[in-house]
């Protein structure tokens, strides 16, 4: 009966009969956490597309205005695109989920100065605003690539036998590679003032690299030897697989792809917990 006794004491609180007070805390920081990511999502939400006529509509309008562009300048200069016969729907399988990439990359590199008035209260961490721009611009780009694909089969003569698998993991892929490399990228900047510009600077050809209006096959095998380092190549050719049947690259590798995500993110984000303070007292 002691032992009954001691144990019932030990797991509750004999008063109020609820956990004991770390898993009680714990629990309300989780929840706490929660909150304040879904309000900087709303947040940029209502900066991002409530202060413009249109709101949400740009960000499908903006993709689809850049393919009709691409598609119309290559139209003119090229007979056929390098696969099917649409080329608004071959430089949208490139195109779409480097956006994604781009997007978040960008959005999570600044999340810090964008936030910097909310992070100064203690129930907002720095870690929150990270996740709320990744969360806001990962789920935008999907809900974008969905409506531009649908709209491209639909209004055009474009035709595909989508494979979802393929075209889920380039997205994953893309979201990922941003993540990390917008991590790291929030702490140089943080730290260095001028990284953004050079950044900026040094990232210009990367649509090229990226693989978005040609494809890796044709290139000369010294280009391609370098293109392969790169991530960006693998997920575009990824999304590619998985709107073209008959293309079947052999060059694909996701472990290469989770490397260049999954170093800088782990890099960016042991050194933001040291030095995020010192970036917004900056």
């Amino acid at each position: 009966m002691a032992s009954a006794l001691e144990l019932s004491l030990s797991t509750t609180d004999p008063y109020s009969g609820l956990p004991p007070p770390s898993r009680t805390v714990t629990a309300r920081r989780s929840f706490a956490g929660l909150r304040s990511i879904t309000a900087l999502v709303l947040r940029e939400m209502s900066t991002r597309y409530g202060r413009t006529p249109g709101g949400y509509i740009w960000a499908v309008l903006e993709p689809m205005g850049a393919l009709i562009v691409m598609a119309v300048v290559f139209s003119i200069l090229l007979r056929a695109p390098s696969l099917g016969n649409s080329f608004i729907l071959f430089y949208a399988s490139g195109y779409l989920p480097f956006t994604i990439y781009a997007s978040v990359a960008g959005s999570v590199q600044t999340a810090l100065m964008f936030s910097k008035p909310l992070l100064m209260y203690p129930a907002v961490s720095w870690i929150d605003a990270i996740l709320a721009r990744f969360i806001l611009n990962f789920l935008t780009g999907v809900v974008v690539l969905i409506i531009v694909l649908i709209g491209i089969l639909h209004f055009t003569a474009a035709t595909a036998t989508l494979s979802i698998g393929p075209i889920i993991l380039s997205v994953i892929l893309a979201a990922l590679l941003g993540l990390g490399i917008g991590t790291l990228n929030c702490l140089l900047a943080g730290l260095f003032s001028a990284w953004g510009a050079l950044w900026g600077i040094a990232t210009r050809p990367l649509f090229l690299v990226a693989g978005v209006i040609f494809l890796y096959e044709d290139m000369p095998a010294s280009i391609q030897g370098l293109l392969w380092y790169t991530p960006w190549i693998h997920f575009t050719g990824l999304a590619r697989t998985g709107i073209y049947p008959t293309y079947a690259p052999d060059y694909i590798s996701v472990p290469l792809v989770l490397v260049w995500a999954m170093v800088p993110l782990a890099l960016g984000l042991v050194l933001l917990r040291r030095h995020h303070q010192d970036i917004l007292n900056r």
